[in-house]
């Protein structure tokens, strides 16, 4: 860190020095830590108790996030929009906002936003943020997510942001207008509650460090920021200029299997780096549409990735990237368009593609293709009974100097598993089947992470959606290593679709078995005692 860290945005030449501003520093990203865990350990659903789908932050008075904890890159990529929609409230002391339309600072409908004003002295000194994934706000299908949606009508209900808490009293009328309007209300209820404990324990928290530190502690807003952007720009700037291009493509949006085709150019001057989605296919019919905060999230998360990853994470790291992408495109669409899909699984081909174009910029820290999907899975059941959601995790990539990782989320997802135990404890469901794909892993110098497989017992006449990819076009090798294996989606032993909703009975079985990673140089080079080791391990398949 330099010496010196100036403040300018309150005007003044006084110095924050170094030593108070990593106190600073780490006391507010403690705070967003904090709310994390009040937010997780307060939710009902196992999809935010157990599985973690939820992130927090802490935002300035103006909308620049400051501090974030370490949780869903789609979810903390995107919050800034949610934050400058509220901005346009006049938000008060007081005020909770609640938010989820993707054309007005959302990502898709069920990740549902709380934005409450941090104001302990009666002064909005900033915003507390909690952004989680409700397992189901309506819509045509249990889960919120239907394959073949064709407008966002049917994926939910649809939430402008609109004061929850009204200057400290509850808008009751809000609650009710969700209530009605989900399939399951109480647990609804209860994870708004345990987010508006987590917001609210925000305000108590900056309001110690006000009392600790004074003027300073919004001086450090400000100085955090600048000193992240400094040290983002000198990373962008050690990479060689010049404008790289990569193209990848969805396979179908639900509605047909037509290809859906994404571009990026990247182009890298001096300290800027700037994303042009230019030549992406036009906004589809089905739900893989993506509102830019998406597609910015996506390149932010990339950003992150190719820099050092002590830098702080807030809003100086992204003030040198610049994202563009046509209006009525894919990654820009016009409402009424359905965009469920986009938030989960165009996210993933927009980090492919833009990871893609940067290897020749950075070639020690690009990884092979991962699995490239977030393999959705609902089950629920259209009386309300119970909505299950979870996100499967697969291989990553093999990394230049070390094979990839087996069975983890990879790109803009971050979430843990929902355990056997509470699967079984939590709704009519039995695991039959949870392991890694021996051989989904693309063979290289160094070997791509495996799949996984999970198969599950449907106890009841359910609905079950599946919004999933690369089952066709695999997770590509780098450097010469092979690619990944693709995923399979099985019903009763039988394949079906990438992207589908349909009525099972009791006693059906969903397999999901998830593409593994690609590998990374040639396989010729690959250490004898590493395929030894792979062979004991089972992580590749006999003869």
């Amino acid at each position: 860190m330099s010496d010196d860290v100036r403040r300018e945005s309150h005007g003044g030449d006084d110095v924050l020095d170094p030593v108070t501003l990593e106190i600073l520093r780490n006391q507010l990203e403690s705070v967003a830590t904090e709310m994390g865990h009040v937010l997780i350990r307060g939710a009902y659903s196992p999809n935010i108790k157990e599985r973690q789908d939820c992130s927090t932050a802490l935002f300035d008075a103006s909308g620049r996030m400051v501090a974030q904890a370490e949780h869903i890159p789609v979810h903390l990529g995107a919050m800034p929009d949610a934050v400058e929609t509220v901005l346009e409230k006049d938000p008060r002391p007081g005020d909770v906002f609640v938010v989820n339309d993707p054309f007005a600072g959302g990502t898709h409908l069920p990740d549902v936003t709380l934005v409450s004003t941090i104001a302990p002295k009666g002064e909005v000194l900033g915003f507390a943020v909690s952004r989680a994934h409700h397992a189901d706000v309506g819509g045509s299908a249990p889960g919120s997510m239907p394959a073949g949606a064709r407008e966002i009508f049917e994926e939910g209900l649809r939430l402008p942001a609109v004061r929850l808490v009204d200057g400290g009293e509850p808008n009751e009328a809000v609650h009710e207008l969700i209530r009605a309007n989900v399939r399951t209300p109480d647990e609804r209820e209860a994870d708004l509650r345990a987010q508006r404990a987590a917001n609210a324990r925000a305000e108590e928290r900056v309001g110690e460090l006000l009392e600790e530190h004074g003027a300073t502690l919004v001086d450090a807003f400000d100085a955090v920021i600048d000193y992240s952007r400094e040290r983002v720009e000198a990373e962008v700037d050690a990479l060689p200029d010049g404008t790289y291009r990569a193209r990848d493509a969805l396979e179908g949006d639900g509605v047909t299997d037509d290809d859906v085709p994404i571009e990026a150019a990247i182009t890298i001057d001096g300290a800027s780096l700037d994303v042009d989605f230019a030549g992406t296919a036009d906004q589809v019919a089905g739900n893989l549409n993506a509102p830019l905060s998406v597609a910015k999230s996506a390149v932010y998360f990339v950003v992150r990735a190719i820099t050092d990853p002590e830098i702080p994470p807030n809003h100086g790291c992204y003030e040198p990237v610049s994202v563009s992408a046509p209006e009525g495109s894919l990654l820009d669409p016009r409402p009424p368009a359905a965009v469920v899909g986009g938030n989960v699984e165009t996210s993933q081909r927009v980090t492919d593609v833009t990871l893609a174009a940067l290897a020749p910029a950075v070639p020690d820290a690009i990884p092979a293709g991962g699995q490239g999907t977030m393999n959705n899975l609902i089950i629920g059941d259209r009386s309300g009974e119970f909505t299950y959601y979870e996100t499967i995790g697969g291989g990553f990539g093999a990394r230049p100097g070390k094979d990839g990782m087996d069975g983890v989320q990879v790109g803009m997802t971050n979430t843990l598993n929902t355990p056997a135990e509470a699967m079984e404890a939590e709704y009519p469901l039995r695991v039959e089947r949870y392991a890694l794909r021996p051989g989904s892993g693309g063979d290289g110098r160094y070997r791509g992470g495996l799949g996984l497989e999970r198969t599950v017992t449907v106890e009841t006449d359910a609905t079950v959606s599946l919004l999933t990819e690369r089952r066709q076009t695999a997770p590509a090798g780098l450097d010469g290593g092979d690619d990944g294996a693709t995923g399979e989606n099985l019903v009763d032993g039988e394949p079906v679709p990438a992207k589908t909703s349909l009525d099972v009975a009791a006693g059906s079985t969903v397999s999901i078995l998830t593409p593994g990673g690609g590998g990374h140089g040639d396989p010729d080079e690959r250490d004898p005692e590493a395929r030894e080791r792979d062979r004991r391990d089972g992580k590749v398949e006999e003869g």
